[in-house]
């Protein structure tokens, strides 16, 4: 899966019918475009690893929650109140080369991509978990554009 068309698909995610707040305008997709290159270090070709079920997804939650952001995580994918994160949390979360690598993505440093993927992730990890379980693997994309829709 191509972190550009996954950050299209992400950015328009987020950023679709309900006025998104634009403010990640960093690179060209901006928060989608910073997502999209995270999910796709975890899809096996970076240096992130893929869970059990194969999904980025799955994978980025599997990290994030082994590096103390179990509470955060699982309030994303439940369907609650979504908890926050800070940029320095993530930061302390991803390996440092998985945040250099969607930084030069992205065209942004690695503090400004930690503090987008903080204001976007939950949001996006909330859209893509309606039913309060994460994709399985092959089924990311599909859900991102019934999304959308």
């Amino acid at each position: 899966m191509a972190g550009n068309d996954l950050g299209s698909l992400l950015g328009s995610l987020l950023g679709g019918g309900q006025g998104g707040n634009g403010q990640g305008g960093s690179g060209q997709g901006g928060a989608g475009n910073i997502l999209g290159a995270l999910l796709n270090a975890f899809s096996g070709n970076g240096s992130g690893k893929s869970a059990s079920n194969g999904s980025p997804l799955s994978g980025l939650m599997d990290m994030l929650s082994k590096s103390g952001l179990v509470e955060q995580a699982q309030s994303w994918i439940s369907t609650g109140q979504n908890k926050p994160v800070s940029g320095s949390q993530i930061a302390e979360a991803l390996p440092d080369e998985t945040l250099d690598k969607v930084a030069r993505q992205s065209g942004v440093t690695p503090q400004q991509a930690a503090d987008e993927i903080a204001q976007s992730l939950p949001k996006a990890v909330d859209k893509l978990t309606p039913d309060g379980e994460l994709p399985k693997a092959g089924s990311l994309e599909e859900l991102i554009k019934s999304q959308r829709m």
